[in-house]
């Protein structure tokens, strides 16, 4: 990372080793063999080891983020609390702590605890003054039947297919994430075309998602056969379509799309009577962009107000016009020039 030009990020998912400070070999109460993480990669010598090398990796990811970027971390019970600390002490401001909740977790074998049947992840700004970071609010509200988006999210484990395996038929990392989790973090704080960044890139969950979403991706991986996996996994992903991944057009960020466009692009021509969903009002469409109901004339909204006989009226979507495949509201034929507008 000391390579890469500072400011040059737009986020960064870390998945660091969680230090489970496993001692000797995890059995089930039959005596069988659990197969843990007992990789060389997850031990270190000391919390203070362990601290030293969180600030390291955070402080390198800090520089090259732009003033705009956040930074997810996932850890568990072992460490995540030691990496919030820190982050905080560097200046890092945290927007939001997530619970990941297993629907299927490891047992807890010995039944002296109970079941860790979650992880949890910080998504932090670069700093206490950052703004302007991504946040895609409305598309996961939309996604999440127009109900605010939690912090608590309900993901299986990776199995199945997703999960990597090796020649002798065993999982090649023991700790791969699922790619539903990684699809969730990018599609709520990235956009298209964003340069998304992973210091622990193990078998490429994150690379992988980042090239189906349409993002930019470097990983950093010094394990040669994760990366191997890795590599052959992001290699064999096809990018989703354009149409699919266009950002969420909010009514403050569209742009602005007067009445009178519809006239002089000739979607609506003048003459064309306008009528409310149930036809019980009609309004004639002029030349000048303005509508008239009987001897009132004004915008879409104020004379959709005089119809309903209210102070105020969205017209957009009170008005319609008669096809041949029935009523369709005026704000569709808005939203078909904003989408030509959004693809110039």
């Amino acid at each position: 990372m000391s390579k890469m030009a500072a400011g040059s990020v737009d986020l960064v998912f870390a998945d660091p080793p969680y230090n489970l400070q496993l001692k000797g070999d995890l059995k089930r109460p039959d005596e069988s063999h659990v197969d843990a993480v007992t990789d060389d990669w997850d031990k270190f010598d000391s919390f203070a080891a362990y601290d030293n090398f969180t600030r390291a990796w955070l402080l390198a990811c800090r520089r090259i983020m732009k003033p705009t970027a956040t930074l997810w971390v996932i850890g568990s019970y072992h460490n995540i609390f030691r990496v919030g600390t820190i982050m905080q002490d560097l200046g890092f401001w945290v927007l939001n702590d997530i619970v990941w909740r297993k629907t299927n977790p490891m047992p807890n074998f010995r039944g002296r605890r109970f079941t860790n049947a979650h992880e949890t992840m910080i998504w932090a700004a670069r700093d206490e003054n950052s703004k302007g970071y991504t946040f895609n609010y409305e598309a996961l509200k939309a996604a999440n039947e127009d109900v605010q988006a939690r912090s608590d999210w309900l993901i299986p484990l990776c199995t199945g297919d997703e999960r990597l395996k090796g020649a002798d038929g065993k999982k090649i990392h023991p700790t791969q994430k699922p790619e539903g989790l990684l699809a969730r973090v990018l599609l709520s704080s990235s956009k298209p075309g964003d340069l998304v960044l992973d210091p622990f890139n193990g078998t490429g969950t994150t690379g992988a998602v980042a090239k189906r979403l349409g993002r930019h991706y470097i990983g950093f991986e010094r394990d040669h056969d994760y990366a191997a996996a890795a590599r052959a996994r992001i290699d064999a992903i096809e990018p989703l379509p354009d149409a699919t991944l266009a950002p969420f057009m909010t009514a403050r960020s569209a742009p602005r799309v007067a009445f009178s466009e519809l006239i002089e692009r000739g979607i609506i021509s003048p003459g064309t009577k306008l009528v409310d969903s149930k036809k019980r009002h009609g309004a004639l469409v002029r030349a000048d962009g303005a509508i008239m109901l009987g001897d009132k004339v004004g915008s879409i909204h104020r004379i959709g107000a005089v119809a309903q006989g209210s102070e105020a009226c969205n017209g957009w979507t009170f008005w319609h016009v008669e096809t041949h495949n029935g009523l369709r509201l005026i704000d569709e034929l808005r939203a078909e020039i904003r989408s030509e507008m959004a693809a110039s």
